[in-house]
């Protein structure tokens, strides 16, 4: 339900900023000051945890098998601190290390997000609605175990049905669930997304802010302003920022042999091994696909790609790419840039500097990728 930022927000009782790579620094800047608590990005609080995070002192380190996971600077960071080497490796910011014995959870690979999104949801519901009460559904509308149900101000929905028996059900708000709808836990909706008439929607899923979605849904993740507003199967599967996939659209999240899947791994240049047997669709920001589109097992999609026509396409689909099963062109920039832009402002969102940079940066940094196809 919420952000890893938003989490450690809540858990902290204290404002998070993303000190990060330098080409997303604009779109995402960093307040820094002489005292800074730096927590690796892809871990996930829980009261164990954060606990020990609070009783660092100064210039003390916190790691677990050799993997950094807080650090609370006692002088500036920049110039001591390099954010692309996270590793646990004293020098003059470090005057002691210490180790974590309990269990951490990180997102340190893209499918781990649909992965550990059941506890995640059970987690967020708890920080959200703790000491709180709901809104009441309207009696035309079926509840399994109505006590793990929360339902925001502004909801609104008649005549579906919610299974919070395999886990809770959060509805944001402004959100809205239409006719004919079934959905099992855990499951979140968040503010002012859209489950359009008779969608099947398995847990555990999260529709970001924003979304519209359709059809059958398994396991996914779904960030904001993303929209899957038609019949097919998505699964196992993360979309990113404003992505839109076209009618009928389906995946594959499991192989014919049941074995392994393989995705592509930016890190290696190569296919690695994910440790699942599912595994659905993993897409960039602005990324979209034409009408009945099928997409393998293990398919990763980069930002601002246009994949269309018949037969699937490959399984690595370089950023700002053009084509489908048939071959690929370049989506140039400054194209891709106007249909963003239309598409932004029909959620009364523009297109920043920030985000026009950042964009450049992608597509520059990209072009050997789409080369190699």
């Amino acid at each position: 339900i919420l952000t890893i930022a938003q989490k450690w927000e809540k858990e902290l009782g204290m404002p998070v900023f993303p000190l990060t790579r330098d080409y997303l620094r604009k779109k995402f800047p960093c307040t820094l000051n002489g005292d800074n608590l730096l927590v690796n990005s892809t871990l996930l609080p829980d009261r164990e945890l954060v606990t020990a995070v609070q009783e660092l002192g100064v210039e003390e380190a916190l790691e677990h098998a050799g993997r950094l996971l807080a650090v609370r600077m006692g002088k500036p960071v920049s110039g001591v601190f390099d954010p692309d080497h996270w590793t646990f490796d004293p020098g003059p910011w470090i005057d002691k290390g210490k180790a974590y014995g309990g269990q951490v959870s990180m997102v340190d690979y893209p499918w781990k997000i649909f992965e550990l999104n059941g506890r995640e949801i059970e987690a967020d519901f708890q920080r959200l609605t703790a000491g709180r009460k709901g809104k009441k559904l309207s009696d035309t509308v079926e509840v399994i175990d109505p006590e793990r149900v929360f339902v925001e101000p502004g909801f609104k929905g008649e005549y579906f049905t919610l299974n919070a028996s395999t886990g809770p059900i959060y509805l944001g708000a402004g959100s809205e669930i239409m006719e004919g709808s079934v959905i099992r836990g855990p499951f979140a909706l968040c503010e002012g997304a859209l489950v359009k008439l008779s969608a099947k929607i398995y847990g555990p899923t999260t529709i970001g802010p924003f979304c519209r979605v359709a059809g059958e849904i398994k396991n996914a993740v779904f960030q904001a302003n993303s929209n899957k507003g038609h019949d097919g199967f998505l699964g196992n599967s993360v979309l990113g920022e404003w992505c839109n996939l076209g009618a009928d659209t389906n995946n594959s999240n499991l192989k014919n042999n049941y074995s392994e899947v393989k995705i592509w791994n930016y890190a290696s240049g190569g296919y690695i091994g994910t440790g699942n047997q599912f595994m659905g669709l993993i897409m960039g920001d602005h990324s979209k696909c034409g009408i009945n589109t099928m997409f393998n097992t293990g398919t990763v999609v980069g930002v601002s790609a246009n994949i269309f026509g018949a037969g699937f396409p490959p399984k690595f689909v370089p950023s700002f790419s053009w084509g489908g099963a048939g071959g690929f062109t370049t989506y140039r920039i400054e194209k891709m840039l106007k249909t963003a832009g239309e598409v932004m402002k029909r959620r009364e969102t523009r297109l920043s500097e920030a985000d026009i940079d950042m964009l450049r940066s992608v597509y520059n940094y990209s072009e050997k990728f789409r080369n190699s196809l």
